[in-house]
């Protein structure tokens, strides 16, 4: 089914159709005077015949204490300010977890007489842990997001203090309408000497980046999947029930984390 992209701000938090899976490119762009630092990220869906439609795209900011990626829908706008400013990616002080909200209004600078409907939803919260191998083998990483209720639609969840955030949830083992999903835990393959996952063709390059994420109940359920193709283009696909934004922020994550020095 031809995936309809018309409205973008609609489509980037509209969860995945059941049973589709919405397979997309995102490219790294590093040219310019301080894209070395900060590149930007563009997010593209893949049509038939390799055509590809626009949806996000991510940068860092700069002068921020933390990781802090600003997602817009529109290319070349990625300012906090402007029209097209759709979400955040904000990283805590290690850079080992994440937050994406989307863009409505951060609780702490508001005062408490304002309606909840415009306090910031939290979209996904990612957490990144070493493992045993230190940080040689695969990263573990969970991904918090908003549950679904009976009409398939995503729980809203605009915590008003830390208590109520999605990492406080999940951290508290509060997970009443909350999913938690995993990275599935890569095979190690004694002829390429290194940790493997099946991409079914949509991955080509070995990357300690690549990952795939699951619901422990149903491992064969690739909730979402992300994996290098080139030097600095990457597939992302993902599933019900993730949505565009969500997605693209966690691939953001992974490039950002510094639990991915090799």
């Amino acid at each position: 089914p031809l995936i309809d992209v018309d409205d973008l701000e609609e489509f980037a938090v509209r969860p995945a159709p059941q049973a589709v899976t919405v397979k997309c490119r995102i490219t790294r762009d590093k040219k310019g005077m301080d894209r070395g630092m900060y590149p930007t990220y563009y997010l593209h869906l893949e049509r038939e015949h390799g055509k590809k439609v626009f949806l996000l795209a991510g940068r860092k900011r700069k002068k921020s204490k933390t990781s802090n990626y600003l997602i817009s829908i529109d290319p070349t706008d990625l300012s906090r300010g402007g029209e097209s400013f759709i979400g955040k990616l904000r990283s805590n002080l290690m850079g080992t977890k994440f937050t994406v909200y989307d863009n409505g209004v951060n609780p702490m600078k508001t005062t408490s007489s304002l309606e909840a409907s415009i306090l910031r939803q939290e979209l996904a919260a990612i957490c990144y842990e070493t493992n045993v191998l230190g940080f040689k083998g695969p990263r573990k990483m969970s991904v918090i997001i908003p549950g679904m209720n009976m009409d398939h639609e995503r729980v809203s969840i605009r915590p008003r203090n830390e208590h109520e955030t999605l990492l406080a949830r999940w951290q508290n083992k509060n997970t009443e309408s909350v999913i938690e999903l995993h990275n599935k835990t890569p095979v190690w393959n004694d002829d390429t000497q290194s940790y493997v996952l099946n991409f079914h063709g949509r991955v080509t390059q070995a990357s300690v980046k690549n990952f795939q994420i699951i619901h422990d109940n149903d491992p064969d359920y690739i909730v979402m999947q992300f994996g290098r193709v080139a030097e600095d283009v990457f597939t992302m696909d993902y599933n019900y029930p993730m949505c565009a934004l969500q997605a693209f922020a966690i691939a953001l994550s992974s490039f950002d984390s510094k639990l991915a020095c090799e």
